[in-house]
Parts: C-alpha cells; structure tokens; sequence
C-alpha cells in the first residue's frame, strides 16, 4: 500500500513539473510573437507617418518640376499600393515601392536650383530623411525580434509546443538591392 502512495505521488511530482515546463515554454513563445507583432507596428507607424508626408512633397515640387509628371504617377502608384497593402508582405512590397520613388525624386531635384532651395522642400526632405533612419532601426529592431523568435521556435523542447501551436517561421523585414545603393541625398 505505501509503495502505491509513493508511486502516486512520483507521479503526481512529474505531472506537475510537465505542466510547470509547459507553462513556461508557452508563455515564453507567446511573448516573443508578441514581440514580433510590436515591432512591426512599430514600423507601420513609421510608414504611415511617410506615407503622409507624400502628398506634401509632391505639392512642393510640382511648380518646380513641371516635365518630372511621371515621378507624380509613380507616387501616387506608390501610395495606392501602400493604402491597398492586406498584409506584411503587400506593406514590404509597397514601401520598397516608396522608397524607390523617394529616392528617384530625390535624385531628379538635383536639376532644379531652385527647388534645392526652397525652405519647404528642405524641411520636408529632412522629415523623411528622419524618418527613413528610423524605419531603419526599427527594422533592424523588427528583424532581431523575429531572429529570436525563429530561433527559438526551432529549438528543443520549444519546437514540439510552436507545432502544436502552429507557429511558423516569420520572414525577415530584407532591404532589397537598389535599397544598398548609395544616394546622395546632400542637396
């Protein structure tokens, strides 16, 4: 009878620390997704925030850059794809889209003087210059939070809870290779 108690007991013991474990390991994953989900929000504020200085720039430059007009549909291509963006990927796909533009507008100013000068362009070029920095490091940000979190997720015992939780590697925030090219943004 006392080693029926015992053996109970053991088990009970075993049971516990399991159910111990498990509670750790799913807290654990649960906040590293949570992690992940705020430091993309983070960027999307980012974007959001350049996404509404578009249509200032653009009012800016206009006078200044009359034969530039397919610039001004690609802007407005750009922020249609960013305001129709369903999810992470359509966001990347589309700021990579922004960027390009930005970057394209940017260069062309370079024929226009007078535009280089004007107090409204260089107040609005420095707002998204800032803003770009910290898009940046809030991508690097996103990425080290999805690094830990892919890493994680694939490691022992943590990989048998994220597949019965159905959790899936996340794809890194990449910049895409006319993003590593040198501009000079110095008007």
């Amino acid at each position: 009878m006392g080693s029926i108690i015992l053996l109970f007991l053991f088990l009970g013991i075993i049971i516990i620390v399991f159910l111990i474990l498990f509670l750790i390991i799913y807290n654990s994953l649960v906040m590293l997704k949570n992690h992940v989900s705020k430091a993309w929000s983070n960027i999307d504020v980012l974007l959001k925030q350049r996404y509404e200085e578009l249509p200032k720039l653009v009012e800016t430059v206009k006078g200044y850059m009359k034969h530039e007009s397919n610039l001004f549909k690609d802007i407005t291509k750009a922020r249609a794809s960013y305001n129709n963006s369903k999810n992470l990927k359509e966001v990347v796909q589309s700021n990579e889209l922004i960027t390009s533009t930005l970057n394209s507008i940017f260069i062309a100013v370079e024929n226009y003087p007078n535009l280089k000068a004007n107090t409204n362009f260089q107040k609005l070029q420095l707002r998204i210059s800032e803003l770009e920095d910290m898009i940046a490091d809030r991508r690097e940000f996103f990425n080290d939070c999805v690094t830990t979190y892919n890493t994680r997720i694939q490691q022992i015992p943590y990989n048998f809870f994220a597949k019965i939780l159905n959790y899936k590697i996340k794809k890194l925030f990449d910049i895409k290779e006319f993003e590593k090219k040198k501009i000079n943004l110095d008007l």
